[in-house]
Order: C-alpha cells, then sequence, then structure tokens
C-alpha cells in the first residue's frame, strides 16, 4: 500500500488536522449571485447554538439547484478568514469533491446529524 507521502502528496501532522473546523450546518437561504465570475449560489447555512448561521459562495450550480439546497445538511469549514467575492463576504468554505467536468459533488453526512459537530 502506498502511503500519501509516497504517492507525491505532502504529508501533514495530526495537529494539522485537528485545526481545520469542519462542521456540520443546515442551508436555510439561497440566493442567485449574478456578479459571481463562474456561475455560483449564495448560501447561508445554520451551524447551531455555538457558530450560528455563516454565509459562503458555493459553485455548485451545474449539480444543485436552489430549492434541492434548501434543507439539505452539508459540512463545511467554519475556521477560515472571511473573503471578499465580489460584492459578496463570504465566511466559511463549502466542502465538495470536483469532478473533471467542472462540476462540484457536495460533502454531506451519510445520515442527519445535529448542526455543529465537527468531523472526526
Amino acid at each position: 500500500m502506498t502511503t500519501p507521502a509516497a504517492s507525491g502528496l505532502p504529508a501533514i501532522a495530526w495537529d494539522d488536522f485537528e485545526k481545520v473546523e469542519l462542521r456540520t450546518g443546515t442551508i436555510v437561504q439561497v440566493e442567485p449571485f449574478p456578479e459571481a465570475r463562474s456561475p455560483a449560489w449564495k448560501v447561508w447555512v445554520d451551524f447551531g447554538p455555538g457558530i450560528g448561521v455563516l454565509k459562503s459562495s458555493a459553485r455548485i450550480t451545474h449539480l444543485y439547484a436552489a430549492d434541492d439546497l434548501l434543507g439539505r445538511q452539508i459540512i463545511g469549514v467554519v475556521n477560515f478568514p472571511p473573503r471578499q467575492i465580489g460584492p459578496f463576504r463570504s465566511e466559511f468554505l463549502v466542502t465538495g469533491f470536483a469532478q473533471a467536468d467542472g462540476s462540484v459533488v457536495l460533502a454531506v453526512p451519510e445520515r442527519p446529524v445535529e448542526n455543529g459537530l465537527k468531523l472526526a
């Protein structure tokens, strides 16, 4: 079996992984983002009482309509610094898997869980 470092991927320490706050949240609002350079949605996600509702720009329009996203649980990185994307300030990173055609499949919990739980 090849280790990540042996396959050319940089190895990280466990402490590095623990710094990334990957949390579950539920999408509570979706709006178009026509000013974005690439097609995107503005999404607001409830990460539970400890974090609250955060907003982000998400380039997931190829596979997800706004109505399909409302109420869906996702996994987001909530401890990146905010990033200005055109006129919109993104407060977390929506996670997903980029496919060869450029579309992104959302990273989601396998079953419903409490909002705000940390990926372990």
